[in-house]
């Protein structure tokens, strides 16, 4: 389609239509909506990991702002059920009642006039705990000394799985190299720039009940919480205001929705939670904690015969909903073969419940901790046998001849050059650089490193892909409802929820794809039930393709009405027409041409001047889903050029550079700014970023004076390359890439810390790489040398 000199639709770096209102502080987040007499919530938490709840005591005087479990009338705990064989389930109540599992666990709910007076409130509270022994390690997840976290458990652990693929016993006769690894990625906190929060109120006019939440995913969150009301969802509006930041933090039903929504139905009052940071930290569900012992069996060249794991995650107290707690162990043990051509591969994968906050979904989900596993174990094969890194990885990718390729983690893979990405990011980062560095800092303190990592994406996930993962809700299409106005302006609702990825304008370029018509004559509404039809929202790098396809089918739909219209406007046929720059124009030079906002006009105001075969009004409503339900998939290699201080253990990150393919781009500017804070996470990942516990299940990184997350001083010069080759299964060739950026860099960056320790004898396996860490493996480096 003909767009002037500027490029408004796919592959047009247009800038974002959200962002005046967003940088000019105009717009309206969670914290920002109030209601005439509003009461504030604080919760009382728990301040241990694991006890009986013996008494409960409101304070004199305040009972009727104080309220426990049994006032909030017969509500339904969040169950989390999984069709997985042998899975335990855990209820996870809205309010503990009788037993909490981890600090931070919601006790009851103080209402005051103000955050501080309801905080002050939850402190008079008197609560009296019988203290049992916390799980504070998942290897004492089997332990028979340790309590069951649920009734009817006869251990602490919700579901192992496994995989055996091919015949992992010859692959092992016939190695020449078996190693054996260990690696730990280590629990984190989300923290997204906003933490979670509630508003709840009654709408006496329509009779629902109004919930707005900064959630990802509206729709699916009304479902749940008509559930566990008993109410039927026509009493319901949940509404997704300003959401600032989520990354799969705001991807579940939480207590304190169930809590906030049950209690305004109770008092009839408007209620507001918001969530401050010390209880961001400590209770809302966690990300990664994964334990993997990768043993790869390869010949004399780096070829890879067979690869067997162990893989352990601790999930935490309770499954989230929807996912469950399986979900990470799944994720790792279906992507541990990563890019490469594995035909041998047996795993466990095992996840663990203890008494900590649950595991959530976060930028990744899985995918971090089974890159970090699979390309350290591919970087330490090829130092063991003084190969090329990449071209060993090159000797063991799928090659592009062999897709759709079935992967022994149950996957299949659409389309791919995984050699291609690994180039082009060796001819970026400029591997001859690393002697001479070397050289440079040679009698220094700083030792030079280099990594790479590949990584793959699974994207937009189709209906197979979620039955097969047994959830309680299969995620496979999207919706759409688009109207062009009376005076040719376009509104697009869509069900999914734009927190930061620009979809706003990436949708309104869809749309201008179709009709011609300009992005900022657009206006895409989100985040609200009463608007959009059902859809199942934002997460797992889904909504361009899925989102994107159903806007592209509502506009391929409108456009045919809009066309008729203007043809019968213009008095010719609808084959001599086409759709350009806000207009039906005649489809020869210098052609006539009659405006969207005329087309409007009759459609809506003068319907005699509609042909007699077109109704009125100009409204559709489509639906999309993949041609294959396999998902589309994203791939790339990062390397990073590292200089370590073996004084003080600290890295810095010299060069960094990315080159992925995520299919066609619909707005390339868009895409670097995906990836460069998956990038910023994914160093969090790599050196900063950890929530341990002690012994008694005690958290210990409860403000940001102990919970580090980098900054903009933090990252590193870092180039992009994009490949594009577009995915044969969706509309346009898009694919996902919401993630991607956060996947590979713990393993790029700890193959180069490690390619920087290797000539001293020091390696480290584990994130965070702090500096702590590096010293110590110095120090059992120069021991084990004395010992020699």
């Amino acid at each position: 389609m003909s767009r002037g000199t500027e490029n408004k639709g796919i592959g047009g770096s247009i800038l974002r239509i959200e962002d005046e209102r967003l940088l000019s502080g105009r717009s309206s987040f969670i914290a920002d909506i109030s209601r005439p007499g509003m009461w504030e919530v604080a919760f009382l938490r728990s301040p241990v990991a694991h006890a009986n709840l013996t008494r409960i005591e409101k304070p004199a005087g305040a009972e009727n702002r104080v309220f426990l479990l049994a006032d909030l009338g017969d509500i339904l705990p969040i169950r989390a059920d999984s069709q997985a064989k042998n899975f335990r389930r855990s209820d996870y109540p809205a309010i503990a009642s009788d037993k909490v599992r981890f600090v931070g666990e919601p006790i009851a709910i103080c209402l005051g006039r103000t955050r501080a007076e309801a905080e002050d409130l939850a402190q008079q509270v008197i609560v009296e705990y019988e203290e049992l022994a916390a799980i504070s390690d998942l290897s004492q997840s089997r332990d028979p000394a340790f309590p069951a976290l649920h009734a009817g458990w006869n251990e602490n652990v919700f579901l192992e799985t496994h995989l055996d693929v091919g015949d992992i016993t010859s692959a092992r006769e016939q190695a020449a190299v078996t190693l054996t690894r260990q690696y730990r990625m280590n629990r984190q906190a989300i923290v997204s720039l906003e933490g979670r929060g509630v508003v709840t109120y009654l709408d006496e006019r329509t009779g629902e009940l109004v919930v707005y939440s900064s959630t990802q995913f509206p729709h699916v969150i009304r479902t749940a919480l008509a559930h566990c009301l008993h109410i039927q969802e026509r009493e319901l509006r949940v509404v997704a205001p300003e959401v600032g930041g989520s990354f799969g933090v705001k991807n579940n039903l939480n207590p304190e929705e169930v809590a906030l929504a049950a209690l305004t139905r109770k008092i009839r009052k408007p209620l507001r939670w918001i969530e401050d940071r010390r209880e961001h930290l400590i209770a809302s569900p966690h990300a990664r904690e994964h334990r993997y012992e990768v043993t790869v069996h390869a010949d004399s060249t780096g070829k890879v015969l067979g690869l067997e794991a162990q893989i352990d995650v601790d999930a935490g107290a309770y499954s989230v909903w929807p996912w469950t707690s399986p979900m990470e162990a799944g994720m790792a043990i279906g992507f541990l073969p990563g890019p490469y051509a594995i035909t041998n591969y047996r795993a466990t994968a095992r996840t663990c419940a203890t008494n900590k906050s649950p595991l959530g979904p976060y930028r990744g989900v899985g995918r971090p901790g089974a890159c970090f596993a699979i390309e350290r174990t591919m970087e330490e094969l090829a130092a063991h046998l003084g190969l090329d890194p990449i071209e060993v990885r090159e000797r063991n990718y799928v090659q592009p001849e062999q897709f759709p390729w079935a992967s022994a983690g149950g996957k299949t893979y659409d389309i791919g050059n995984y050699s291609a990405t690994a180039r082009s990011a060796r001819d970026l980062i400029r591997p001859e650089r690393v002697a001479e560095l070397r050289q440079r800092y040679a009698g220094t303190d700083y030792e030079i490193g280099l990594g790479y990592a590949t990584y793959l994406e699974q994207t937009a996930h189709g209906t197979a892909e979620w039955v097969q993962r047994g959830l309680p809700v299969v995620f496979g299409y999207e919706q759409a409802a688009m109207q062009l106005t009376p005076d040719g302006m376009l509104i697009i609702d869509v069900p999914i929820q734009n927190h930061g990825q620009g979809l706003e304008t990436t949708l309104a370029q869809v749309a201008h794809e179709e009709l011609g018509i300009d992005p900022q004559h657009v206006v895409v509404r989100h985040g609200d039930t009463s608007l959009a039809p059902y859809g199942m929202g934002t997460f797992a790098s889904r909504s361009m393709v899925m989102s994107g396809g159903a806007v592209g089918r509502a506009s391929e739909a409108l456009a045919i009405k809009l066309r008729m219209i203007g043809a019968h406007l213009l008095q010719v046929t609808v084959e001599n027409v086409r759709l350009k720059d806000g207009s039906v124009v005649v489809d020869t030079p210098g052609g006539a041409s009659v405006s969207l906002a005329e087309i409007g006009m009759a459609a809506y105001l003068r319907p005699e001047r509609l042909p007699d075969t077109v109704e009125p009004g100009l409204s559709v409503v489509a639906a999309y889903r993949t041609s294959k339900d396999t998902g589309a998939w994203s791939y790339g290699t990062h390397a990073a050029l590292v200089a370590v201080d073996k004084g003080t253990g600290l890295v810095k990150l010299i060069d960094y550079v990315i080159a992925h393919d995520c299919g066609t781009i619909v707005n390339p500017m868009i895409v670097d700014g995906q990836m460069m804070g998956g990038l910023a996470q994914g160093i969090g990942t790599a050196l900063y970023e950890e929530m341990p516990y002690n012994s008694d299940g005690q958290p210990l990184a409860s403000t940001f004076m102990d919970y580090l997350v980098p900054g903009a001083s933090e990252m590193p010069p870092t180039r992009i390359e994009h490949l594009s080759i577009p995915s044969p299964i969706t509309r346009y060739g898009i694919k996902g890439m919401g993630e991607g950026g956060a996947i590979p860099p713990p393993a790029s960056i700890c193959n180069a810390v490690n390619d920087a320790l290797r000539p001293l004898g020091a390696a480290v396996n584990e994130t965070p790489m702090t500096p702590e860490r590096i010293i110590r493996a110095l120090i059992d480096a120069q021991a084990r040398g004395a010992q020699a």
